[in-house]
């Protein structure tokens, strides 16, 4: 039982403790969240004054809770004659069931409270505590409790309905019960958010998905989600579990879009409930094989809001795709830049990497012609605005210094690129993986511009360009002294020399020269950087290496299924089979989900992963590590109209099966089998 429980649907979630109580926080976002806004922030349940204590939790389910509760100290829960049930989904709405037992031959009276607060605060505001600078207010009706906030014309609303009658006041709803011998009580507390839009009505009113839905809607929609992706059979069942729990999380974690009213995917609970470029291109390349239909919503929107303008605000440049998407006030009124936020050096290449990805898998040109003018802008930004110093690479250095990001690549956080010594280097920056993503744009670019977009010399152009940065990236990044690449250059065009996993990355991109592919793979999986559960973002004899450091340290396991995936390109299938068996050995202490990250400890020295303290869970990309380990052992890989199917299962998993595998050949099947040793010995 964790200290903290969440129920989502979409970007509606709710965080409280293992009693089901929220209580007002300024370092985690406790509380009801719907589009970045806090719609409770204090939900107590009082019995007859007293907080109740947690029996048990069953949050086996994403979208509903169940807590057993009692009240007094353990040493009496013996003797206890009267205990709580609160059974709670949400759906739209959020909705709570409390029933009050009496165990007892007698009949008995209780006071049953619930407090309520709801401080309407914006996500960023939890990060960075401030007053707000609207009107707080509350009204009472006869069974309703209605919260307000408003400043200008940002408008927020919480109403608390009771089914029971209750003394309602503005900080909660008191009921007066009695309880006959071995009966029970019951009321149904119903909390609607309410986004108001120019009209006065709720923005999402008019979206296709608007409205609270019934557990069983949800259930039947889930459901059909997981009813779609291929059938897994196997001897494994840490990676039958993490598999089905990947499934459920990637269904909870989709959101309707305010603005085209799409079906998109959240990138992780609770800081990223939002659209993220990157996370969300990586997570649909991490699921194309096995949900296709995610697809296209995702690039769609990303199209659509991809930069047409020079703002330094929101670090926008003609063709960059956005970083991030946020609905908060802060955004709002723009206190912060995220409406939306163009802070990312890589979304832009991915971007057009997973357009072609998509068509290999699926085959759908209309999509890509669609698109072409996106991708083509995308293709430009490379070569134009990506190109800081004209130098022929990828850099990144903020027009925003107050409220942008200083670092742009995957690795986001303020000290995640320094040189090995622990030094941080100067801006602009240029990290490895920024040129590995272009290369790999250049040449997806080529394909589509040559088989789709009817301009051949187009085509000899990106491929030219290409052949260019691959030569000059294997000149410049290369240290001959350490035998890898260097983590980025400086603004002086010298090595960051730090080794860290982003070279893991390089292998997948396909721009490592293939002789020199064997020594990324020795330091990808040698004691400095792989801790036995998975390949550290930073070497452990490095300046700022922190096993428990954000990006200097931890093991995140998409940045591993990106590295198995690199891996398996180049031919290192018992390496990416390595990463397989660490990723799902691990998934196994988190209940099948792998979280955002977890600690870089050695596996030697802890029989389990250390949790990472303030991790995202469920996430996007992390859910979607699984489904891409899965592509990995069974070697799935579109090659025209047919799936090619060469499968290497790691020693120990036995049978691994893939059944009705969608794509543009229809439906097949995949399956493998574990490695014997004399596979092994004559590989």
């Amino acid at each position: 039982m964790t200290d903290l429980v969440s129920i989502l649907d979409g970007n509606t979630f709710l965080v409280s403790d293992h009693r089901g109580d929220i209580e007002p926080s300024l370092d985690f976002p406790t509380g009801l969240f719907a589009f970045d806004t806090r719609f409770l922030s204090t939900w107590l349940l009082l019995l007859d004054g007293e907080r109740l204590q947690a029996l048990s939790v069953d949050d086996a389910e994403s979208y509903r809770t169940r807590y057993f509760l009692v009240p007094g100290e353990p040493s009496h829960f013996l003797d206890t004659k009267v205990s709580v049930i609160r059974s709670r989904a949400i759906g739209g709405s959020f909705d709570e069931e409390l029933t009050v037992l009496n165990h007892s031959g007698q009949e008995m009276t209780f006071t049953v409270r619930v407090e309520m607060a709801a401080d309407f605060a914006d996500l960023f505001e939890i990060k960075n505590t401030r007053g707000k600078r609207g009107h707080l207010t509350a009204k009472v009706a006869e069974d309703t409790l209605r919260l307000t906030y408003r400043r200008d014309a940002f408008h927020r609303e919480t109403v608390v309905n009771t089914s029971a009658p209750a003394e309602i006041d503005k900080t909660g709803m008191t009921f007066r019960i009695q309880i006959e011998p071995h009966g029970e009580w019951t009321t149904r507390l119903t909390v609607t958010t309410v986004i108001y839009g120019a009209r006065g009505e709720d923005v999402r009113t008019r979206l296709p998905l608007s409205g609270s839905r019934t557990t069983a809607d949800i259930q039947a929609e889930h459901a059909d989600f997981v009813a779609k992706a291929p059938k897994l059979g196997c001897d494994c069942e840490p990676l039958a579990g993490a598999y089905r729990r990947s499934l459920n999380d990637l269904g909870a974690l989709r959101y309707e879009s305010i603005a085209l009213g799409v079906r998109l995917m959240a990138a992780g609970l609770p800081w990223f409930m939002t659209l993220f470029g990157r996370d969300s291109i990586i997570t649909s390349l991490q699921v194309l094989p096995f949900l296709p239909e995610l697809i296209p919503p995702t690039l769609t929107m990303l199209a659509g809001l991809q930069g047409h303008r020079l703002d330094d605000f929101r670090d926008e440049e003609p063709g960059k795709i956005l970083h991030e998407l946020r609905y908060g006030e802060t955004a709002g009124f723009e206190e912060q830049p995220h409406s939306p936020y163009y802070g990312s050096a890589d979304s832009t290449a991915l971007f057009v990497i997973l357009l072609d990805e998509y068509e290999r898998w699926t085959g759908d040109v209309e999509l890509v012609k669609r698109l072409e003018f996106s991708a083509r802008a995308a293709l430009t930004w490379i070569d134009t605005y990506g190109d800081l110093l004209g130098t022929g690479y990828v850099w990144y250095q903020t027009r925003n210094p107050q409220t942008g990001l200083e670092n742009q690549c995957w690795k986001d956080s303020w000290d995640a690129i320094s040189y090995s010594d622990g030094r941080l280097p100067s801006f602009p920056r240029a990290t490895c993986e920024l040129q590995g993503y272009a290369y790999d744009a250049k040449l997806r670019g080529a394909r589509m511009a040559r088989l789709f977009w009817n301009d051949p010399q187009y085509a000899d152009q990106l491929e030219r360009e290409a052949a260019e940065l691959k030569e000059r990236f294997n000149r410049d990044f290369w240290l001959p002294g350490k035998g890898y690449y260097a983590l980025a250059l400086d603004a002086d065009g010298s090595p960051v020399d730090a080794l860290s996993s982003n070279i893991g990355h390089l292998l997948w991109s396909g721009i490592v020269e293939e002789s020199r592919a064997a020594r990324i793979a020795e330091h990808l999986l040698s004691p400095r950087l792989f801790s036995g559960w998975g390949i550290r973002t930073l070497a452990d004899d490095q300046g700022r290496y922190n096993p428990i450091g954000y990006h200097v340290g931890t093991v995140w396991p998409f940045d591993n299924s990106i590295i198995a995936w690199g891996l398996w390109k180049y031919g290192f299938r018992a390496e990416a089979g390595q990463i397989c068996e660490s990723m799902l050995a691990a998934s196994r202490y988190f209940a099948g989900r792998l979280p955002e990250a977890f600690a870089g400890y050695e596996r030697e020295l802890t029989e389990y992963p250390v949790q990472y303290p303030t991790a995202c869970s469920p996430q996007a990309w992390s859910a979607g590590t699984p489904l891409l380990l899965l592509r990995v052992m069974l070697g799935l890989e579109p090659e025209g109209e047919h799936l090619i199917i060469d499968p290497y299962v790691p020693s120990g998993m036995g049978r691994v099966e893939l059944l009705d595998i969608p794509g543009r050949w229809g439906r097949v099947d995949a399956l493998g089998r574990s490695r014997t040793r004399d596979d092994e010995s004559n590989r």
